[in-house]
C-alpha cells in the first residue's frame, strides 16, 4: 500500500462497538504489518512461507487472539471475536497470505478451545498460539461442502480407538498441518446429528495427502485420505454426535472474522483507487477530476463503511454472549460481495495496469474471489438469513416455519 495515499481506515476504531484495548490492537498490529509484511506477492515456496508467517505471528503475540484460555496460551479466557476481525481486517489489508496464516490457526484450533478436554487443549492449544504448530479444520468432502450433514466419512468405533475410512477435500493448511480436526460420520443419528469431531495428528498411519490443489490465490490446500487411519478415543473432541454443533460454533466465531478480511482487502483496493484518482493525468486534469471517478469512490466508500458496521455489530454481539448466526452470515454476504465490488471498481481505475500480473489491485482480485465461497457461499448465507428471519417471525407469530 502506498504509506503517501494514507487514509484513516481506522476511523471505525471511534465506533462505540470497540474498547481501548481494541485501539491498542489495531495500532500494535498495523504497526507490525508495516514493519514485516509487504505486496510483492513474490511467494515461490507457498508452502515454507506460511510456516515462516505462522512462526512470527506466533512470536509476536497475535495468534493467542484466537485461542480460547490464559492457561492454554491464549489471551483471554475466551476468544474475542473484535480482536481477531481486527487482526484479520489489518493483516489483509497488507497481505493475504499473512491473514490466511493467522486465520487458520484460529480456525484450526477453534473446535479445541470450544469443546476440548484440559488435556487436548494443554496439548495442542499452546503450540498454535505460539506458531510451532500449523493446525487445520476438516469438514468439506467431494459431496459435502454447503450441505456439511451429506458428510460420508466414516469413523467406525474399535476397542479403545475410532478407524477413520474416506475423504476430505479442500482442506486449507493440508499438507502443512501439524494436526487436523476432522469431523466424520459416527451415526448416533442421521443427518447433522451423527458427526463426531477428532484431533487426528498429521502422521497418524492410515491419513495421506491425497492431492494438493492450485487456486487462483495460492495457498496451502490439499484432498485428505483416510484408509483405515486409527484415532484414540482420547482425541475425540466433546461427545459422540455433537460434532456438527461444534463445527458451526466455531463458524460463528471465524466466519464473521472472514467478512473483516473481505473488509481488509476493499480497504487497500480503497487506497489503491484514491492514489490512482489522485495521480493519473487525463486530458488536462486528474482522473480525480471526473464526476465519474467521484461517484464511483464514493460507492467504494460507502460499501467499506456498511460492511465493516456489519462486521463489528456480528463480533460485539457475539463478544456479549449472544448468538450471532444471523448477524454473522449478514456481516459475511455483504462483506465478501462488497469487497469483489470495490476491488473490481480500484481495478477499472487502473485501466489496463489493472489486469497486469503482480500488481496490487490484480493480487486483490484474486484473493478475494474465494472468500465469496469459503465458511459458507454468499447463496448459503442468504438462506441462513431468510431462514431465520421465518423462525423468528413464527416466534413472534405462533406459526410454524421449517
Amino acid at each position: 500500500m502506498n504509506a503517501n495515499s494514507d487514509v484513516d481506515l481506522h476511523g471505525a476504531l471511534a465506533w462505540p462497538f470497540f474498547e481501548p484495548r481494541h485501539r491498542e490492537l489495531a495500532a500494535g498490529i498495523e504497526a507490525w504489518c508495516r514493519a514485516n509484511l509487504s505486496h510483492d506477492g513474490g511467494h515461490k515456496d507457498v508452502d515454507a512461507t506460511c510456516r515462516r508467517l505462522v512462526r512470527e505471528l506466533g512470536a509476536a503475540g497475535w495468534l493467542k487472539y484466537g485461542v480460547g484460555g490464559v492457561a492454554y496460551g491464549g489471551h483471554g479466557d475466551t476468544i474475542d471475536t473484535r480482536a481477531v476481525c481486527l487482526l484479520r481486517e489489518t493483516l489483509a489489508k497488507h497481505s493475504g497470505l499473512a491473514d490466511f496464516a493467522l486465520a487458520m490457526q484460529g480456525l484450526g484450533s477453534g473446535a479445541i478451545s470450544l469443546g476440548g478436554t484440559h488435556e487436548q487443549k494443554a496439548r495442542y492449544l499452546p503450540r498454535v498460539a505460539n506458531g510451532t504448530a500449523i493446525a487445520a479444520f476438516a469438514l468439506s468432502e467431494p459431496e459435502a461442502g454447503s450441505d456439511v450433514a451429506a458428510m460420508t466419512l466414516a469413523a467406525r468405533e474399535d476397542g479403545d480407538a475410532y478407524v477413520l475410512d474416506g475423504d476430505k477435500t479442500w482442506i486449507s493448511n493440508g499438507g502443512i498441518a501439524d494436526f487436523y480436526v476432522v469431523f466424520a460420520r459416527t451415526g448416533e443419528a442421521p443427518g447433522a446429528r451423527g458427526i463426531t469431531a477428532f484431533i487426528v495428528d498429521a502422521d497418524t498411519p492410515g491419513l495421506e495427502i491425497a492431492e494438493r490443489i492450485d487456486v487462483i490465490a495460492p495457498h496451502p490446500l490439499a484432498r485428505l485420505h483416510f484408509a483405515g487411519a486409527r484415532v484414540p478415543r482420547s482425541q475425540m473432541l466433546g461427545a459422540p454426535g455433537e460434532g456438527f454443533k461444534l463445527a458451526m460454533r466455531t463458524l460463528d466465531i471465524f466466519r464473521t472474522s472472514v467478512a473483516a478480511a473481505s473488509l481488509g482487502f476493499a480497504r487497500h483496493a480503497m487506497a489503491e483507487g484514491l492514489s490512482r484518482a489522485a495521480s493519473r493525468k487525463m486530458f488536462g486534469q486528474t482522473l480525480g477530476d471526473f464526476q465519474l471517478t467521484q461517484a464511483k469512490l464514493a460507492q467504494m466508500a460507502l460499501t467499506i463503511d456498511s460492511s465493516a458496521l456489519l462486521v463489528y455489530r456480528a463480533a460485539w454481539l457475539r463478544d456479549q454472549g449472544e448468538s450471532v448466526t444471523r448477524e454473522a452470515a449478514m456481516a459475511k454476504w455483504h462483506a465478501s460481495e462488497g469487497a469483489q465490488q470495490v476491488i473490481d471498481a480500484a481495478m477499472q481505475l487502473f485501466g489496463g495496469m489493472g489486469v497486469q500480473s503482480g500488481t496490487a489491485v490484480e493480487m486483490l482480485y484474486r484473493e478475494i474471489r474465494a472468500l465469496r465461497i469459503y465458511e459458507g457461499a454468499t447463496e448459503v448465507q442468504q438462506l441462513i438469513v431468510g431462514r431465520d428471519l421465518l423462525k423468528a417471525h413464527a416466534a413472534a407469530t405462533g406459526g410454524n416455519a421449517k
